[in-house]
Protein backbone atom coordinates (compact mmCIF):
# COMPACT_ATOMS: atom_id res chain seq x y z
CA UNK A 1 0.00 0.00 0.00
CA UNK A 2 1.36 3.27 -1.30
CA UNK A 3 1.79 5.48 2.34
CA UNK A 4 0.13 8.61 0.83
CA UNK A 5 -2.96 6.73 1.09
CA UNK A 6 -3.44 7.19 4.24
CA UNK A 7 -3.90 10.40 4.01
CA UNK A 8 -6.34 10.41 1.39
CA UNK A 9 -8.10 7.61 3.06
CA UNK A 10 -8.56 9.99 5.97
CA UNK A 11 -9.88 13.38 3.84
CA UNK A 12 -11.94 10.80 2.33
CA UNK A 13 -13.56 9.57 6.42
CA UNK A 14 -14.08 13.28 7.03
CA UNK A 15 -15.84 13.81 3.71
CA UNK A 16 -18.06 11.05 4.15
CA UNK A 17 -19.19 12.40 8.03
CA UNK A 18 -19.75 15.45 6.26
CA UNK A 19 -22.06 13.75 4.03
CA UNK A 20 -23.65 12.02 6.81
CA UNK A 21 -24.20 15.33 8.47
CA UNK A 22 -26.07 16.77 5.06
CA UNK A 23 -28.52 14.19 5.58
CA UNK A 24 -29.29 13.47 9.55
CA UNK A 25 -32.09 16.33 9.83
CA UNK A 26 -32.43 16.00 13.38
CA UNK A 27 -30.89 12.95 14.52
CA UNK A 28 -28.43 12.19 16.55
CA UNK A 29 -25.33 12.73 15.34
CA UNK A 30 -23.67 10.15 18.19
CA UNK A 31 -23.49 7.98 15.04
CA UNK A 32 -21.15 10.40 13.19
CA UNK A 33 -18.59 10.18 15.71
CA UNK A 34 -19.04 6.44 16.09
CA UNK A 35 -18.38 6.26 11.99
CA UNK A 36 -15.09 8.45 12.93
CA UNK A 37 -13.78 6.08 15.41
CA UNK A 38 -14.17 2.71 13.23
CA UNK A 39 -13.01 5.30 10.51
CA UNK A 40 -9.75 5.69 12.13
CA UNK A 41 -9.29 2.49 13.67
CA UNK A 42 -9.44 0.84 10.28
CA UNK A 43 -7.08 3.80 8.96
CA UNK A 44 -4.86 2.81 11.72
CA UNK A 45 -4.60 -0.89 10.63
CA UNK A 46 -3.76 -0.04 7.58
CA UNK A 47 -0.78 2.10 8.61
CA UNK A 48 1.03 -1.29 9.38
CA UNK A 49 1.15 -2.55 5.52
CA UNK A 50 2.39 1.00 4.84
CA UNK A 51 5.52 1.00 7.11
CA UNK A 52 8.27 0.65 5.05
CA UNK A 53 11.78 -1.62 5.87
CA UNK A 54 14.10 -0.11 8.40
CA UNK A 55 16.55 2.38 7.19
CA UNK A 56 13.98 2.48 3.96
CA UNK A 57 13.43 6.00 3.48
CA UNK A 58 10.19 6.09 0.47
CA UNK A 59 10.17 9.49 -1.40
CA UNK A 60 7.69 10.70 -3.69
CA UNK A 61 7.60 14.17 -6.12
CA UNK A 62 10.33 15.25 -3.69
CA UNK A 63 8.09 16.78 -1.32
CA UNK A 64 6.33 13.37 0.35
CA UNK A 65 8.70 11.41 3.02
CA UNK A 66 7.78 8.13 4.19
CA UNK A 67 10.12 6.32 6.99
CA UNK A 68 10.07 5.16 10.53
CA UNK A 69 9.59 8.97 12.00
CA UNK A 70 6.89 9.37 9.82
CA UNK A 71 5.07 5.87 10.19
CA UNK A 72 5.68 6.48 13.65
CA UNK A 73 3.69 10.18 14.13
CA UNK A 74 1.21 9.11 11.52
CA UNK A 75 0.09 6.49 14.41
CA UNK A 76 -0.20 9.19 16.60
CA UNK A 77 -2.03 11.64 15.07
CA UNK A 78 -4.77 8.69 14.72
CA UNK A 79 -4.56 7.38 17.90
CA UNK A 80 -4.84 10.99 19.28
CA UNK A 81 -7.73 11.99 16.79
CA UNK A 82 -9.70 8.72 17.68
CA UNK A 83 -9.75 9.31 21.44
CA UNK A 84 -10.55 12.95 20.89
CA UNK A 85 -13.28 11.81 18.79
CA UNK A 86 -13.93 9.62 21.96
CA UNK A 87 -13.81 12.37 24.44
CA UNK A 88 -16.32 14.52 22.00
CA UNK A 89 -18.56 12.40 22.49
CA UNK A 90 -18.71 11.98 25.87
CA UNK A 91 -18.50 16.13 26.19
CA UNK A 92 -21.78 16.65 23.62
CA UNK A 93 -24.18 18.18 26.45
CA UNK A 94 -21.84 21.15 27.34
CA UNK A 95 -21.22 21.71 23.15
CA UNK A 96 -25.33 21.83 23.01
CA UNK A 97 -25.25 23.85 26.08
CA UNK A 98 -23.42 26.65 24.01
CA UNK A 99 -24.44 26.44 20.87
CA UNK A 100 -27.92 25.03 20.37
CA UNK A 101 -30.07 21.75 22.21
CA UNK A 102 -31.14 21.31 18.53
CA UNK A 103 -29.15 18.29 16.94
CA UNK A 104 -29.65 20.26 13.47
CA UNK A 105 -28.14 23.65 14.38
CA UNK A 106 -25.77 22.54 17.30
CA UNK A 107 -23.16 21.97 14.68
CA UNK A 108 -22.24 18.98 16.58
CA UNK A 109 -21.76 16.62 13.50
CA UNK A 110 -19.39 19.51 11.95
CA UNK A 111 -17.14 19.20 15.35
CA UNK A 112 -16.74 15.36 15.02
CA UNK A 113 -15.59 15.88 11.24
CA UNK A 114 -13.33 18.64 12.09
CA UNK A 115 -10.38 16.46 13.87
CA UNK A 116 -10.63 14.19 10.84
CA UNK A 117 -9.55 16.94 8.18
CA UNK A 118 -6.78 18.03 10.79
CA UNK A 119 -5.68 14.99 11.42
CA UNK A 120 -4.63 14.63 7.77
CA UNK A 121 -2.64 17.49 8.38
CA UNK A 122 -1.42 16.42 11.15
CA UNK A 123 0.09 13.14 9.12
CA UNK A 124 0.94 15.12 6.65
CA UNK A 125 3.52 17.22 8.42
CA UNK A 126 4.84 13.82 10.00
CA UNK A 127 6.16 13.17 6.36
CA UNK A 128 7.35 16.39 5.16
CA UNK A 129 10.90 17.47 3.97
CA UNK A 130 10.09 20.55 2.74
CA UNK A 131 9.83 23.74 3.67
CA UNK A 132 7.11 24.83 1.38
CA UNK A 133 5.46 21.15 2.42
CA UNK A 134 5.74 22.03 5.88
CA UNK A 135 3.86 25.57 5.96
CA UNK A 136 1.62 24.03 3.99
CA UNK A 137 0.34 20.97 6.31
CA UNK A 138 1.01 23.61 8.88
CA UNK A 139 -1.65 25.74 8.25
CA UNK A 140 -4.15 23.14 7.60
CA UNK A 141 -3.90 22.32 11.48
CA UNK A 142 -3.93 25.58 12.65
CA UNK A 143 -7.06 26.73 10.42
CA UNK A 144 -9.04 23.62 11.84
CA UNK A 145 -7.96 24.65 15.46
CA UNK A 146 -9.23 28.33 14.76
CA UNK A 147 -12.61 26.54 14.27
CA UNK A 148 -12.66 24.17 16.69
CA UNK A 149 -10.99 26.76 19.42
CA UNK A 150 -13.79 29.10 19.20
CA UNK A 151 -16.78 26.31 18.33
CA UNK A 152 -18.53 27.16 21.72
CA UNK A 153 -20.20 30.27 20.26
CA UNK A 154 -22.21 31.45 23.04
CA UNK A 155 -19.19 30.78 25.38
CA UNK A 156 -17.50 34.04 25.98
CA UNK A 157 -14.13 32.38 27.11
CA UNK A 158 -14.49 30.23 24.01
CA UNK A 159 -14.96 32.71 22.12
CA UNK A 160 -11.83 35.07 23.87
CA UNK A 161 -9.63 31.89 23.49
CA UNK A 162 -10.46 31.49 19.55
CA UNK A 163 -9.61 35.22 18.62
CA UNK A 164 -5.91 35.23 20.57
CA UNK A 165 -5.18 32.04 19.20
CA UNK A 166 -6.22 33.39 15.70
CA UNK A 167 -4.11 36.55 16.15
CA UNK A 168 -1.26 35.12 17.63
CA UNK A 169 -1.24 32.02 15.01
CA UNK A 170 -1.34 34.57 12.45
CA UNK A 171 1.95 36.52 14.09
CA UNK A 172 3.84 33.46 14.36
CA UNK A 173 3.02 32.42 10.50
CA UNK A 174 4.76 35.63 9.82
CA UNK A 175 7.87 34.39 11.29
CA UNK A 176 7.31 31.21 10.11
CA UNK A 177 7.17 32.73 6.34
CA UNK A 178 9.72 35.04 6.90
CA UNK A 179 11.90 32.69 8.03
CA UNK A 180 11.61 30.77 4.90
CA UNK A 181 12.29 33.35 2.97
CA UNK A 182 15.60 34.18 4.41
CA UNK A 183 16.65 30.48 4.62
CA UNK A 184 16.00 29.83 0.51
CA UNK A 185 17.84 32.97 0.41
CA UNK A 186 20.83 31.87 2.18
CA UNK A 187 20.82 28.38 0.57
CA UNK A 188 18.71 28.47 -2.79
CA UNK A 189 16.69 25.83 -1.61
CA UNK A 190 13.42 24.58 0.03
CA UNK A 191 14.05 20.94 0.64
CA UNK A 192 15.61 19.86 4.21
CA UNK A 193 18.29 17.39 2.98
CA UNK A 194 20.07 19.72 0.18
CA UNK A 195 19.61 22.38 2.78
CA UNK A 196 21.68 20.01 5.13
CA UNK A 197 24.39 19.46 2.68
CA UNK A 198 24.39 23.58 1.65
CA UNK A 199 24.98 24.32 5.56
CA UNK A 200 27.64 22.49 5.51
CA UNK A 201 29.81 23.79 3.38
CA UNK A 202 32.75 26.36 4.54
CA UNK A 203 31.55 29.67 2.27
CA UNK A 204 28.14 30.04 3.79
CA UNK A 205 27.67 33.59 5.39
CA UNK A 206 27.14 32.92 9.46
CA UNK A 207 24.73 35.94 10.29
CA UNK A 208 21.95 35.40 7.60
CA UNK A 209 21.55 31.64 8.64
CA UNK A 210 21.50 32.17 12.02
CA UNK A 211 18.70 34.94 11.64
CA UNK A 212 16.59 32.57 9.26
CA UNK A 213 17.10 29.99 12.59
CA UNK A 214 16.02 32.56 14.74
CA UNK A 215 12.46 32.79 12.75
CA UNK A 216 12.15 29.32 11.86
CA UNK A 217 12.46 28.75 16.07
CA UNK A 218 9.75 31.35 16.75
CA UNK A 219 8.01 30.27 14.00
CA UNK A 220 7.61 27.10 15.15
CA UNK A 221 8.09 27.57 18.68
CA UNK A 222 4.42 28.69 18.81
CA UNK A 223 3.10 25.08 17.98
CA UNK A 224 5.30 23.28 20.28
CA UNK A 225 4.41 26.18 23.08
CA UNK A 226 8.06 26.97 24.01
CA UNK A 227 9.04 30.21 25.80
CA UNK A 228 8.80 33.27 24.99
CA UNK A 229 5.87 31.80 22.11
CA UNK A 230 4.09 30.19 24.63
CA UNK A 231 1.85 33.12 25.22
CA UNK A 232 -0.88 31.71 23.94
CA UNK A 233 -1.55 28.31 25.98
CA UNK A 234 -2.77 29.45 29.15
CA UNK A 235 -5.96 31.13 27.77
CA UNK A 236 -6.74 28.86 24.92
CA UNK A 237 -6.41 25.99 26.71
CA UNK A 238 -8.84 27.32 29.22
CA UNK A 239 -11.14 28.62 26.92
CA UNK A 240 -11.17 25.94 24.29
CA UNK A 241 -13.51 23.00 25.02
CA UNK A 242 -12.30 19.47 26.98
CA UNK A 243 -11.61 18.00 23.53
CA UNK A 244 -10.23 20.71 21.93
CA UNK A 245 -7.81 20.90 25.10
CA UNK A 246 -6.54 17.77 24.74
CA UNK A 247 -5.77 17.54 21.36
CA UNK A 248 -4.20 21.02 21.28
CA UNK A 249 -1.73 19.25 24.24
CA UNK A 250 -0.92 16.01 22.41
CA UNK A 251 -1.43 15.89 18.81
CA UNK A 252 -0.10 19.81 17.74
CA UNK A 253 2.84 19.06 20.10
CA UNK A 254 3.74 15.76 18.86
CA UNK A 255 3.31 16.83 14.74
CA UNK A 256 5.21 19.78 15.60
CA UNK A 257 7.84 18.00 17.60
CA UNK A 258 8.71 15.95 14.05
CA UNK A 259 8.97 19.00 12.48
CA UNK A 260 10.80 21.00 14.98
CA UNK A 261 13.57 18.15 14.67
CA UNK A 262 13.70 17.80 11.19
CA UNK A 263 13.56 21.41 10.77
CA UNK A 264 16.31 22.46 13.68
CA UNK A 265 19.17 18.94 12.42
CA UNK A 266 20.46 20.76 9.31
CA UNK A 267 21.04 23.75 11.08
CA UNK A 268 23.02 22.32 14.67
CA UNK A 269 24.99 20.04 12.33
CA UNK A 270 25.96 23.34 10.31
CA UNK A 271 29.66 24.10 11.19
CA UNK A 272 29.46 27.60 10.99
CA UNK A 273 26.43 28.38 13.26
CA UNK A 274 26.33 24.86 15.36
CA UNK A 275 27.67 26.45 19.01
CA UNK A 276 25.19 30.20 18.55
CA UNK A 277 22.60 27.70 17.56
CA UNK A 278 23.17 25.40 20.52
CA UNK A 279 23.23 28.12 22.95
CA UNK A 280 20.20 29.46 21.72
CA UNK A 281 18.16 26.41 22.12
CA UNK A 282 19.71 25.79 25.35
CA UNK A 283 18.47 29.78 26.29
CA UNK A 284 14.90 28.11 25.13
CA UNK A 285 15.11 24.99 26.87
CA UNK A 286 16.01 26.60 29.81
CA UNK A 287 13.45 29.33 30.12
CA UNK A 288 10.61 26.75 28.93
CA UNK A 289 11.58 24.76 32.33
CA UNK A 290 11.74 27.64 34.16
CA UNK A 291 8.34 29.45 33.58
CA UNK A 292 6.46 26.35 32.52
CA UNK A 293 7.02 24.68 36.13
CA UNK A 294 6.56 27.76 38.60
CA UNK A 295 3.65 29.43 36.53
CA UNK A 296 1.86 26.15 37.40
CA UNK A 297 2.39 26.06 41.11
CA UNK A 298 -0.75 28.65 41.74
CA UNK A 299 -2.63 27.34 39.31
CA UNK A 300 -5.96 26.76 40.53
CA UNK A 301 -8.07 25.81 36.83
CA UNK A 302 -6.92 22.16 35.96
CA UNK A 303 -7.04 23.45 32.49
CA UNK A 304 -4.61 26.32 33.11
CA UNK A 305 -2.43 24.03 35.41
CA UNK A 306 -2.30 21.37 32.81
CA UNK A 307 -1.52 24.07 30.26
CA UNK A 308 1.52 25.47 32.35
CA UNK A 309 2.06 21.37 32.82
CA UNK A 310 2.48 21.19 28.60
CA UNK A 311 5.14 24.12 28.63
CA UNK A 312 6.83 22.23 31.14
CA UNK A 313 7.25 19.33 29.04
CA UNK A 314 8.12 20.82 25.86
CA UNK A 315 10.82 22.18 27.87
CA UNK A 316 11.75 18.57 28.83
CA UNK A 317 11.68 17.34 25.06
CA UNK A 318 14.30 19.83 24.69
CA UNK A 319 16.53 18.77 26.84
CA UNK A 320 17.85 16.17 24.14
CA UNK A 321 18.14 18.91 21.44
CA UNK A 322 21.63 20.05 21.91
CA UNK A 323 22.49 16.11 20.97
CA UNK A 324 21.28 15.98 17.95
CA UNK A 325 24.12 14.76 15.62
CA UNK A 326 26.12 13.47 17.81
CA UNK A 327 24.22 10.68 18.66
CA UNK A 328 26.77 8.13 18.25
CA UNK A 329 28.65 9.36 21.24
CA UNK A 330 24.94 8.68 22.84
CA UNK A 331 25.01 5.40 25.48
CA UNK A 332 21.47 4.46 25.20
CA UNK A 333 18.83 5.68 22.85
CA UNK A 334 19.34 8.77 20.69
CA UNK A 335 17.76 12.31 21.12
CA UNK A 336 14.80 11.21 18.27
CA UNK A 337 14.43 8.13 19.37
CA UNK A 338 13.84 9.53 23.48
CA UNK A 339 11.84 12.35 22.10
CA UNK A 340 9.50 10.40 20.35
CA UNK A 341 9.01 7.84 23.53
CA UNK A 342 8.37 10.42 25.77
CA UNK A 343 5.76 11.98 23.24
CA UNK A 344 4.13 8.77 22.51
CA UNK A 345 3.93 8.47 26.55
CA UNK A 346 3.03 11.71 26.99
CA UNK A 347 0.07 11.20 24.39
CA UNK A 348 -1.30 7.95 26.94
CA UNK A 349 -0.94 10.06 30.43
CA UNK A 350 -2.49 13.05 29.20
CA UNK A 351 -5.16 11.88 27.08
CA UNK A 352 -6.02 9.77 30.15
CA UNK A 353 -6.28 12.67 31.92
CA UNK A 354 -8.51 14.39 29.84
CA UNK A 355 -10.89 12.03 29.65
CA UNK A 356 -11.41 11.82 32.99
CA UNK A 357 -11.75 15.27 33.44
CA UNK A 358 -14.46 15.53 30.68
CA UNK A 359 -16.73 13.15 32.30
CA UNK A 360 -16.36 15.38 35.50
CA UNK A 361 -16.91 18.51 33.33
CA UNK A 362 -20.23 17.12 32.08
CA UNK A 363 -21.15 16.10 35.25
CA UNK A 364 -20.11 19.09 37.91
CA UNK A 365 -19.83 21.57 35.19
CA UNK A 366 -16.72 22.95 36.42
CA UNK A 367 -12.82 22.57 35.34
CA UNK A 368 -11.31 24.04 38.88
CA UNK A 369 -9.63 21.50 41.66
CA UNK A 370 -12.91 21.61 43.49
CA UNK A 371 -14.38 19.66 40.80
CA UNK A 372 -12.71 17.21 41.80
CA UNK A 373 -12.75 17.07 45.69
CA UNK A 374 -14.12 14.05 46.82
CA UNK A 375 -14.00 11.96 43.20
CA UNK A 376 -12.22 9.39 45.36
CA UNK A 377 -15.88 8.63 46.93
CA UNK A 378 -17.69 9.51 43.71
CA UNK A 379 -15.89 7.25 41.71
CA UNK A 380 -13.40 5.43 42.40
CA UNK A 381 -13.02 4.16 39.00
CA UNK A 382 -12.03 8.06 37.81
CA UNK A 383 -10.31 9.14 40.32
CA UNK A 384 -7.75 5.63 40.33
CA UNK A 385 -7.43 6.63 36.31
CA UNK A 386 -6.68 10.45 37.03
CA UNK A 387 -4.65 9.22 39.85
CA UNK A 388 -2.31 6.99 37.27
CA UNK A 389 -2.43 9.54 34.70
CA UNK A 390 -0.68 12.49 37.04
CA UNK A 391 1.36 10.24 38.57
CA UNK A 392 2.56 9.31 35.50
CA UNK A 393 2.96 13.39 34.52
CA UNK A 394 5.21 13.46 37.36
CA UNK A 395 7.43 10.42 36.53
CA UNK A 396 6.88 8.04 38.85
CA UNK A 397 8.44 4.51 38.61
CA UNK A 398 6.32 1.99 36.85
CA UNK A 399 4.67 4.29 34.51
CA UNK A 400 5.73 5.11 31.19
CA UNK A 401 6.29 8.76 32.23
CA UNK A 402 8.80 7.34 34.55
CA UNK A 403 11.16 6.30 31.38
CA UNK A 404 10.60 8.63 29.54
CA UNK A 405 12.07 10.98 31.74
CA UNK A 406 14.77 8.72 32.18
CA UNK A 407 15.85 8.64 28.53
CA UNK A 408 15.86 12.54 28.06
CA UNK A 409 17.90 12.67 31.51
CA UNK A 410 20.08 10.31 30.21
CA UNK A 411 20.88 11.94 27.26
CA UNK A 412 20.82 15.45 28.85
CA UNK A 413 23.52 14.76 31.66
CA UNK A 414 26.02 12.82 29.01
CA UNK A 415 25.96 15.85 26.83
CA UNK A 416 26.83 17.82 29.78
CA UNK A 417 29.42 15.97 30.64
CA UNK A 418 30.52 16.07 27.18
CA UNK A 419 30.54 20.07 26.30
CA UNK A 420 29.37 21.57 30.40
CA UNK A 421 26.18 22.25 29.83
CA UNK A 422 24.88 21.25 33.08
CA UNK A 423 22.90 24.23 33.59
CA UNK A 424 19.97 22.61 31.48
CA UNK A 425 20.26 19.35 33.91
CA UNK A 426 20.25 21.75 37.07
CA UNK A 427 16.49 22.78 36.10
CA UNK A 428 15.12 20.07 34.47
CA UNK A 429 15.77 18.42 38.17
CA UNK A 430 14.73 21.04 40.24
CA UNK A 431 10.96 21.20 37.45
CA UNK A 432 10.96 17.58 38.11
CA UNK A 433 10.49 18.17 41.55
CA UNK A 434 8.60 21.04 41.48
CA UNK A 435 5.91 18.88 39.11
CA UNK A 436 5.80 16.91 42.01
CA UNK A 437 4.13 19.46 43.72
CA UNK A 438 1.56 20.99 41.46
CA UNK A 439 0.61 17.54 40.10
CA UNK A 440 0.21 16.26 44.10
CA UNK A 441 -2.61 19.43 44.57
CA UNK A 442 -5.12 17.15 41.96
CA UNK A 443 -4.22 14.08 44.30
CA UNK A 444 -5.10 15.61 47.62
CA UNK A 445 -7.90 17.17 45.86
CA UNK A 446 -9.66 13.93 44.60
CA UNK A 447 -8.86 12.18 48.24
CA UNK A 448 -8.20 14.22 50.73
CA UNK A 449 -10.45 17.48 50.40
CA UNK A 450 -14.29 18.05 50.03
CA UNK A 451 -17.16 16.16 51.76
CA UNK A 452 -19.41 13.90 49.67
CA UNK A 453 -22.99 13.08 50.59
CA UNK A 454 -24.39 9.58 50.13
CA UNK A 455 -26.00 10.68 47.17
CA UNK A 456 -23.51 12.17 45.68
CA UNK A 457 -21.40 8.80 45.44
CA UNK A 458 -22.64 7.34 42.71
CA UNK A 459 -23.04 10.55 40.76
CA UNK A 460 -20.69 10.08 37.96
CA UNK A 461 -21.51 7.74 35.10
CA UNK A 462 -18.98 6.80 32.63
CA UNK A 463 -19.81 5.77 28.75
CA UNK A 464 -18.83 2.52 27.57
CA UNK A 465 -16.43 3.66 25.00
CA UNK A 466 -15.04 6.00 27.09
CA UNK A 467 -14.63 3.30 30.14
CA UNK A 468 -13.07 1.19 27.49
CA UNK A 469 -10.65 4.21 26.41
CA UNK A 470 -9.86 4.74 29.62
CA UNK A 471 -9.07 0.95 30.99
CA UNK A 472 -6.63 0.75 27.89
CA UNK A 473 -5.40 3.74 28.50
CA UNK A 474 -4.21 2.88 32.51
CA UNK A 475 -3.24 -0.64 31.22
CA UNK A 476 -0.97 1.42 28.38
CA UNK A 477 0.69 3.53 31.27
CA UNK A 478 1.34 1.01 33.21
CA UNK A 479 2.53 -1.85 30.60
CA UNK A 480 5.15 0.43 28.80
CA UNK A 481 5.88 1.57 32.02
CA UNK A 482 7.51 -1.78 33.30
CA UNK A 483 8.05 -2.86 29.37
CA UNK A 484 9.33 0.12 27.65
CA UNK A 485 11.07 -1.76 24.85
CA UNK A 486 8.34 -2.63 22.93
CA UNK A 487 6.95 0.93 22.17
CA UNK A 488 11.45 2.06 22.62
CA UNK A 489 11.65 -0.46 19.92
CA UNK A 490 9.20 1.48 17.18
CA UNK A 491 11.73 4.56 17.76
CA UNK A 492 15.06 2.79 16.86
Amino acid sequence: MLPYYLEICVVVLGSLMLCMELFAGRRSRAKIAMVGVAGLGVIFALLMFAVCSPGEDLQYWGIYHFDKWAAFYKGLALISTLLVLVMAREFAPVFKHYTSQDEEKSGIGEFYCLPIFVCSGLMWMASAKDLVTIFVSLELVTMGFYVLVAFMRRNVGSLEAGVKYLILGALSTGFLVYGIAWTFGVSGTFNLEELSVVLAGDDIPSAPVMFAFALLIAGIGFKIAVVPFQIWVPDVYQGAAMPVTAYLSVASKAAGFIVFLRVVDPFLAAPSIREPAIYLMVFVTCATLIYGNLAAIAQKNIKRLLAYSSIAHAGFLLMALPALGAAGTIAGPGPESAISFYLAGYLLMTLLCFLVLTVVRVATNGEDLTALEGLGKRSPFLAFAMLVGVASLAGIPLTVGFFGKFFLFNIAIQNAMQNGLWIVVFLAVLGAATGFYYYFKIIRAMYWEGSVSEGEVTGLKVGRLAMLAIILLVVAVFFFGIFPAPLLGLTL
